[in-house]
């Protein structure tokens, strides 16, 4: 395997885990009066390690079976940015109001990204339907954490 590939599959999972690091000592997590279904702080690295390690190997997948895809991979990441921001906005500077506007921007990037990876492969779209659905309940904690705090 190239290490072009390598990097294709491991990139999200750099950039989580580098966000992690620089966010890890301004995580209030537990003290925050959370909306009901909050899951608990241990669920989310798990969760967002699966999340990055498909949504790599889904861009791998559109990279190999795809011969054009400048679009898609302006939006896959321009939403890995955004996805990285959030965690900054939200946890660092706290900025509720503008980490609810942030994820909607995210939700709506990501569906983008699926539509798209779906016209090319569909496998690649499918990879991102957890990280979909993860981000959507996500959307609700922050809205819910933002009107309870």
């Amino acid at each position: 395997m190239k290490l072009k590939n390598l990097f294709y599959l491991f990139f999200p999972l750099i950039v989580g885990g580098i966000i992690g690091v620089l966010t890890s000592g301004s995580i209030e997590y537990s003290e925050l009066v959370k909306p009901p279904l909050s899951p608990p702080s241990i669920l989310f690295p798990i969760v967002w390690t699966i999340i990055y390690l498909l949504m790599g190997i889904s861009y791998y997948l559109i990279k190999n079976n795809s011969y054009n895809n400048t679009i898609e991979s302006i939006v896959y990441y321009a939403q890995l940015f955004v996805n990285a921001l959030w965690s900054i906005i939200f946890f660092v500077f706290e900025l509720r109001f503008l980490a609810i506007i942030w994820i909607i921007l995210l939700d709506i990037l990501v569906i983008y990204m699926i539509y798209l990876f779906y016209k090319k492969f569909k496998l690649s779209a499918y990879l991102n339907i957890l990280y979909l659905i993860w981000i959507l309940f996500a959307t609700y904690l922050t809205i819910g954490i933002y009107i309870l705090n």
